[in-house]
């Protein structure tokens, strides 16, 4: 597992070996209570690499501009990040080390929800907040009174934007659904569009199942095929999607396909024949950077100049993260567990990068969403759904 620093580990090292503390000491000894350490865990390789390095540098923004007008409570941030590879058991063993370790006073973690919901209880039973840039499975924020989260959550994706979408936008009655049931993101999707879509009209006309590691789905294809849906809900994450739709063009499938913020990845488009099997494709999302509105725009500026790429979801989503505990922090006047839980709980009109959102009852974003359209390899704003 690797560990990576915001504050120069030669600084912190000379800064130790001044006076006498160990690189890794809690807050409560010499160096350590000069600064305030915030803890992140994140995918910053393996399969959903795209997502978490998106929002580690979405964060990495944000802390810079923190420390550089005086940090938190006169004190200036360390951010301690460690790579769970995107594997299963290196969330909860990551978050151990930073609560237990290196005494941080908050977590920002994960993009996953699976990987959220397997750090959770450890951060509620350290009674340590932990703030999530982008898990959006409803149970992240039922493990306890000390988790949050900064995007919105399936209930209003699955059930509110993309049954209304397909059904308005896309004019969609009957949909097929392919779901990863082996992932909490996808099983919680397609509950919640299944609810409402039907609820409001239209048919679900069949579904099919794969796990994690598949990467055949014409036999899931074909049996979705013979019963000729208007459009085919794909609420999955971005590497499966490219191979769906792949073999559903290779197969003669011709209509529409949609999903959830899993999607939003530069790799979707990658590949031989990428990006026409998804042209005229959509998902939704959290932030678009060619949306209008001046917070999108300057955040756009600021990524472009430091990463020399446009930032999607992700980034601002962690920006967002930090952001908001950094709000929490100032209101609180303290870094105690406690008294940052109250102030998280109580965030109402916070203006952040991807919209105001206020913090619900259950500790979930309340906030608009945008629907993305894959128009010639790029991913373009189409239209905002509000809460």
């Amino acid at each position: 597992m690797k560990r990576f620093l915001m504050l120069p580990a030669v600084l912190l090292g000379v800064l130790c070996f001044v006076t006498g503390c160990k690189p890794t000491a809690s807050t409560s000894s010499g160096a350590a209570d000069s600064v305030i350490k915030i803890g992140e865990f994140a995918s910053l390789s393996g399969s959903e690499a795209s997502f978490g390095r998106s929002s580690h540098n979405g964060t990495l923004i944000a802390i810079d501009e923190l420390n550089a007008t005086g940090g938190l409570l006169g004190r200036k941030i360390e951010l301690l990040t460690e790579d769970n590879q995107s594997k299963d058991g290196e969330s909860a063993t990551a978050v151990k080390k930073l609560i237990s370790r290196d005494k941080v006073i908050a977590i920002l973690g994960e993009v996953a929800s699976g990987r959220s919901l397997e750090a959770a209880p450890i951060c509620q039973q350290f009674k340590i907040p932990q703030v999530s840039p982008s898990s959006t499975n409803p149970k992240v924020t039922q493990m306890g009174d000390y988790i949050f989260r900064v995007c919105f959550e399936d209930r209003f994706q699955g059930g509110t934007v993309l049954a209304k979408f397909a059904l308005e936008s896309l004019q969609a009655k009957r949909v097929a659904i392919l779901t990863d049931v082996s992932a909490p993101y996808s099983a919680g999707l397609t509950t919640y569009f299944k609810e409402q879509f039907v609820a409001k009209g239209g048919t679900v006309v069949v579904e099919q199942k794969f796990t994690k590691d598949d990467k055949d789905f014409k036999a899931q294809l074909t049996a979705i095929k013979s019963q000729n849906p208007d459009a085919i809900f794909l609420p999955v994450y971005y590497g499966p999607a490219t191979l769906i739709a792949l073999q559903a063009r290779e197969l003669g499938i011709k209509v529409p396909l949609f999903g959830g913020d899993g999607w939003e990845a530069p790799e979707l488009v990658q590949g031989p024949g990428a990006a026409e099997a998804l042209d005229g494709c959509f998902f939704s999302t959290h932030f678009a950077p060619d949306q209008d509105s001046p917070q999108a725009k300057e955040f756009v500026k600021k990524y472009e100049a430091r990463f020399n790429a446009k930032p999607d979801a992700m980034a601002a989503l962690g920006y967002d993260s930090a952001m908001v505990l950094a709000d929490a922090v100032k209101r609180a006047g303290s870094t105690e567990g406690s008294k940052l839980r109250d102030a998280l709980a109580s965030t109402r009109d916070f203006q952040g990068v991807t919209g105001k959102m206020s913090l619900d009852a259950d500790r979930n974003a309340r906030k608009p969403a945008v629907i993305i359209q894959l128009k010639g390899g790029k991913f373009l704003y189409k239209e905002t759904v509000n809460p």
